[in-house]
């Protein structure tokens, strides 16, 4: 109906505005809860919520206020925590459920902008905002244990029927039985040993898609018991008939209190691990172990890059692609270590978190990279074994640092592009989910089956040129040595390829194995010890090379003797 100035709504039966005459009218289903067995204690709640939805629905049964029935709503719900009742997660879930949806009916019914019931077993906060036009900015709601900061943009939703409304209840006697199931992200669930270490709180708004948030809520909850600086507090949501991790982050924390960061509206709830599971203890041991293999892999990472950078090898081959390769593995693992040891403080930082994932994931591709163009190397020069004679004639460095550097940069670039979340994983490495490991894993099988393929290239053309090798003219010193070079270069460029390429095929099979996942640890971690080994101790010129550094140092730290006519003279 429509006057001078203003206009009113009015709701055939089924529908309502919730008694907001200038709303929308929103159809009501109030069957739904019918289908829903009546289990124990939680019978009176559901009758509550079905009394109430058709006395809108039908515009004939007497209508109660709605601060009214939220008083109604607490009085019932604390009835049923308090009874014990609540026993097991079917009937947490259908409580939880039914508190929801009676939340969601009375929300538009309320007419204080800001509306608060307590008693004994929990406290419920609602705020409501009604105006033609929707409401902006941030709303904050709170307990003496919880606070909730939300905006208003993720309250209304893409749609907005002319009221918009929040809701938090926290539930100050309410303990799940089911605690100890915890389902983690990308892991299913493990059986551990935990307890609520804050009240459960439930969140609720008028926007009904709320299973994907664009813009996260934090809720900062109250420690029941201070947390010492062992122990590690978990955000939680109630999911079906357990506690899940997926979609809620631990933001920041101390002492006394969590705040915890959620892309989606549930029930929530903060949860403490009584004792460290078995493979947590082996995963801290197995981080030691890795942190001083890493350790002593990035001290001969580091002796081969000197050792490159001033030994010059034969004119016909170049340092380029070892240098770059030691220098991107030396980066590499020396971030890889940093990361690991300040885990506990990089984690919560979601953003840092996923960028070092991807610089990570950009060094370990370009050193594979660099592999592969060794390889290459190789074999164009054991192609013109008797044609190369000049070092104009190899590949200029300059090119090979551009296609060192910008594939494994262009395939970082379009994996973020692609999967955008695909980065900042448990351990701030590639995420599991979605199979986007494979963004690393991909191009890794398709350089280490390009090099296999180069490699046997190279054997071929070796086999056949030595057996052409016949003519007088050929059998020169030259020639002998440049077979001798090739020989040796390609010796110690296959012992590098299975050496660096092997262990991450290893990777790939270790389906939670311990015993394959140390292997693989320790066979990556001492990436640079072999290659110190093949290309600098078993290098006859680099230990001559060792041997006249070795002399110099010496000789800078032995003291002069005086001249003896020098000394007289001057008494």
């Amino acid at each position: 109906m429509n006057s001078q100035g203003s206009y009113s709504c009015k709701c055939e039966p089924g529908y309502t505005n919730y008694g907001n005459n200038q709303s929308k009218c929103t159809e009501l289903k109030c069957d739904e809860a019918n289908t829903i067995q009546m289990l124990a204690g939680v019978g009176k709640l559901l009758s509550l919520f079905v009394s109430s939805c058709e006395s809108l629905r039908n515009h004939t049964a007497p209508q109660l206020s709605g601060e009214s029935l939220l008083q109604d709503l607490m009085k019932v719900s604390g009835e049923v925590v308090s009874s014990g009742n609540i026993n097991d997660s079917s009937t947490l879930s259908v409580f939880l459920g039914a508190m929801e949806d009676t939340l969601h009916l009375i929300g538009p019914q309320l007419n204080e902008s800001v509306t608060r019931v307590e008693n004994n077993i929990s406290e419920a906060w609602l705020a409501v905002k009604k105006d033609v036009t929707p409401p902006t900015g941030r709303v904050t709601l709170g307990t003496d244990d919880v606070h909730l900061n939300i905006s208003w943009k993720t309250v209304v939703g893409e749609q907005y029927p002319g009221f918009a409304y929040v809701g938090l209840v926290s539930y100050k006697a309410l303990n799940s039985t089911n605690t100890s199931v915890v389902e983690e992200p990308n892991t299913g669930s493990r059986t551990a040993e935990y307890y609520l270490n804050s009240p459960v709180v439930t969140v609720c708004v008028s926007n009904k898609k709320t299973e994907h948030l664009s813009e996260p809520i934090t809720l900062t909850f109250k420690h029941k018991q201070e947390v010492v600086s062992e122990s590690k507090p978990s955000c939680v949501s109630w999911s079906n008939t357990k506690w899940t991790k997926d979609g809620c982050d631990l933001f920041q924390s101390n002492i006394s209190h969590s705040v915890c960061s959620c892309v989606h509206l549930s029930t929530f709830a903060l949860i403490m691990q009584t004792r460290p599971r078995p493979d947590v203890e082996n995963n801290t041991v197995m981080m030691v172990i890795g942190i001083l293999a890493v350790s002593v892999g990035l001290v001969f990472l580091t002796l081969s890059l000197v050792t490159f950078v001033n030994y010059q090898r034969s004119p016909r081959l170049t340092n380029t692609a070892l240098i770059n390769l030691c220098l991107t593995l030396l980066l590499a693992h020396l971030l890889f270590l940093l990361t690991q040891i300040f885990l506990r403080y990089i984690k919560p930082l979601q953003v840092l978190c996923a960028v070092l994932a991807g610089v990570l994931h950009f060094l370990f591709l370009s050193a594979f990279v660099w592999m592969f163009i060794e390889a290459v190397l190789l074999f164009l020069l054991v192609k013109n074994l008797t044609k190369l004679r000049s070092k104009k004639e190899g590949l200029n460095w300059k090119y090979l640092v551009l296609i060192g550097y910008i594939i494994p940069l262009i395939v970082v670039g379009v994996s973020a592009g692609l999967v955008p979340k695909g980065y900042g994983s448990e351990q701030c490495w590639l995420k599991t989910d979605e199979g986007f490991v494979w963004s690393f894993l991909g191009p890794v099988c398709v350089i280490l089956t390009a090099n296999t393929l180069l490699f046997l290239s190279i054997l071929i053309i070796m086999t056949s040129t030595l057996k052409k090798v016949t003519s007088e003219c050929l059998k020169t010193k030259r020639t002998e040595r440049d077979q001798r070079l090739c020989k040796s270069v390609l010796l110690k460029t296959m012992l590098q390829f299975i050496i660096l390429g092997c262990p991450w095929v290893l990777g790939l099979f270790m389906d939670g194995s311990k015993v394959l996942e140390m292997i693989f640890l320790l066979l990556n971690s001492q990436q640079g010890t072999f290659i110190f080994l093949i290309h600098c101790v078993f290098n006859q010129e680099v230990r001559l090379l060792y041997v006249k550094w070795w002399r110099t140092l010496c000789a800078t730290h032995t003291p002069k003797t005086e001249d003896p006519e020098t000394t007289t003279s001057q008494l």
